[in-house]
Formats: C-alpha cells, sequence, structure tokens
C-alpha cells in the first residue's frame, strides 16, 4: 500500500529491501532482501549493532523469495547489464551488483528504496544509514553548483571540495520561542 502510495504521489517507484518481522509492538526484526538475511533486534539502545543475524524464519521464506524476485526484476528493469544476468540466472545476481545497481537507480531518480524500522527501539537505524552511504549521492557525485554571489550580485559555480569558499542552501526556516528565528543550511 505505502509503495503505491508513493508512486501516485510522487510518480517514484518504491523498492522494498527489506520487509518487517513482526508489527507495532511485535515488532522484532527485518528480512534484508539484499543479503537474503534475517535481522533480529534486542532491546539495547546502548550499543551500535544491536541485531544478531539469522536465516529467515520458515514462516517468511515465501513472501521474502516473492519480495526478493519483485526486488532484482524491479532494479533489472534499469540495469541492462543485470537484466541479461536475470534472464540468464536470477539466482547468480549477489548481492554487491544488486547494491550497485540500485545506487544507480537511486541517483537517477529512477528507484526509491524503501526501509522499516523504528528509532525509538533503535531498530533498523544502522541499515538505514548504512543505506544513506550506499545508495545516496555523495557530494561528488552531484555536478557543481550554481548560483549568485550576495556580495557581486554574478553567478559562481562551486563545486563540492574543499579548496572552494563555503557555499550553502538554505532549506528551512524555523523559529523557536527561546531561540529565535533559526535557519537550516546544507
Amino acid at each position: 500500500a505505502v509503495c503505491a502510495q508513493i508512486k501516485e504521489h510522487f510518480g517514484a517507484t518504491a523498492l522494498p529491501i527489506v520487509l518487517p518481522i513482526g508489527a507495532e509492538d511485535k515488532f522484532e526484526g527485518i528480512v534484508d532482501l539484499i543479503y537474503n538475511k534475517a535481522y533480529y533486534y534486542f532491546d539495547d539502545k546502548t550499543v551500535r549493532d544491536n541485531y544478531e543475524i539469522r536465516e529467515i524464519p520458515d514462516s517468511m521464506k515465501a513472501e521474502a523469495e516473492e519480495w526478493r524476485n519483485k526486488l532484482i526484476e524491479e532494479v533489472a528493469s534499469v540495469d541492462d547489464a543485470l537484466m541479461e544476468k536475470f534472464f540468464d540466472d536470477p539466482a547468480s545476481i549477489q548481492p554487491d551488483e544488486l547494491i550497485a545497481a540500485i545506487r544507480t537507480a537511486t541517483i537517477q531518480m529512477k528507484l526509491v528504496p524503501m526501509l522499516c524500522g523504528s528509532s525509538f527501539h533503535n531498530k533498523g537505524v544502522q541499515m538505514l544509514l548504512d543505506c544513506v552511504m550506499a545508495f545516496l549521492p555523495s557530494p561528488l557525485d552531484v555536478p557543481a553548483i550554481h548560483g549568485i554571489n550576495p556580495k557581486t550580485e554574478q553567478e559562481e559555480i562551486r563545486k563540492p571540495s574543499e579548496d572552494e569558499p563555503f557555499c550553502g542552501l538554505a532549506f528551512k526556516i524555523a523559529t523557536d520561542p527561546f531561540v529565535g528565528r533559526l535557519c537550516f543550511v546544507r
């Protein structure tokens, strides 16, 4: 249902890369469709890796296989090399090939990777951060930024480099009753 809403509202193809094991207060972990493993979380917010990797539970194997096949098919539809492997032998597609193809498709805005988790219970948070690193563009992957220098009123181009002068984009302004106006910059 969420995938359809994303398609309807944003025109993007949502790509679930994990499935939840349980829901709400019975949310135990996730099934990683890329690596075909289950991550079971334990309640310890003080450790970074608060999970145990296991085999996919028998009760979810059929569902996980169905969704993994959908994942591979969707990714293969935007990557010619993967499409050839998909038609020859879908089981031969390796996780690193999927990750590279998902990254390319994400940067080209053809696919939107979807995950699930609970930040309050520290479940799935590390995987989300890992996916940000794996799938989203670094500043070096995007073209230079064009903007107007407020002092000279001239257009300038800034590359993502430490050698360039600072350049920021104010993307939100908020008013805090204790601090005043806040400007969020990236």
